[in-house]
């Protein structure tokens, strides 16, 4: 890699996104907790979050990762309360293919993505990037 496509990949707006995530705390008495790890790079997400009429009421992250691992924290803590886990799934796949499949950024509310497109061509950052949204995906599971 390049350092040139280091300051690409790493561009000031993931770096302040990555100093900024939001609901990064842990919930006392969440109703469904699950954690995700990349085997590749060792950065962990730890997701609670509390339910009411099947959407996201509360959510906390706790997440140690890379720079675009913290980004796409931030991205998707940013838009967690209120959704569905069909708008959670939905996002999670979009972005799968947004970046192992060239395909478009994810639809609105998570289509603030688009900032980590250079990471396209970084299929071992990938992991790091999803960890979030599966790790939310499987906290979702847990509650029913």
């Amino acid at each position: 890699m390049s350092e040139t496509d280091l300051i690409k990949l790493y561009s000031q707006r993931i770096l302040a996104l990555a100093a900024d995530i939001p609901h990064a705390e842990r919930l006392d008495l969440p109703d469904a907790t699950a954690m995700r790890r990349s085997p590749l790079c060792g950065s962990t997400v730890t997701v609670d979050l509390s339910l009411k009429d099947g959407r996201i009421t509360r959510f906390g992250q706790d997440v140690k990762a890379c720079a675009l691992g913290q980004a796409s924290a931030a991205i998707a803590g940013a838009e967690m309360i209120g959704r569905s886990e069909a708008e959670v799934l939905k996002a999670r796949d979009e972005l799968k293919a947004m970046l192992k499949e060239n395909g478009p950024i994810p639809s609105p509310p998570f289509d603030g993505y688009e900032v980590l497109t250079p990471a396209r061509d970084y299929a071992n950052r990938h992991a790091s990037i999803l960890l979030v949204l599966e790790a939310t995906a499987d906290a979702l599971s847990k509650t029913h």
